[in-house]
């Protein structure tokens, strides 16, 4: 079986950004999808790993919560997606789909857009346990 494209992974983000509740909707689209196939060396040292099939997802920007018309963004926030990195967490992922996966990474990044940090996400979101 060949594995999914970046263009799918793509197709499943954005369905999956489409789906938002309308309180999110428009916040949602202010963001950039990228969908890479690997995380660059700049972001892996960033973030302090070294393995970068640790990273599945990467939100780059100042979340909302954060946001200040004084001082506006030179670059639009982003969320990045990794195949590489999510197709070997799916392999690990017994009776998880692609979809679910990409849906949960896409969610999560988007989280961390909304203002949620990590802990917020853990407190309701049990996927990563």
């Amino acid at each position: 079986m060949s594995q999914p494209s970046l263009a799918r992974i793509e197709e499943i983000a954005l369905a999956t950004i489409e789906a938002l509740p309308v309180a999110f909707a428009a916040a949602a689209r202010q963001v950039v999808l990228q969908v890479e196939d690997m995380p660059d060396a700049r972001m892996l040292a960033d973030l302090g790993m070294d393995d970068p099939l640790d990273l599945t997802g990467l939100y780059e920007g100042v979340p909302m919560t954060e946001k200040s018309s004084a001082y506006p963004d030179p670059w639009p926030d982003t969320v990045w997606l990794f195949r590489q990195p999510i197709l070997a967490e799916l392999a690990t992922r017994e009776g998880v789909t692609l979809d679910e996966l990409v849906a949960h990474v896409t969610i999560h990044e988007f989280a961390h857009h909304f203002g949620w940090s990590d802990d917020d996400i853990a407190s309701i979101d049990r996927w990563w346990e």
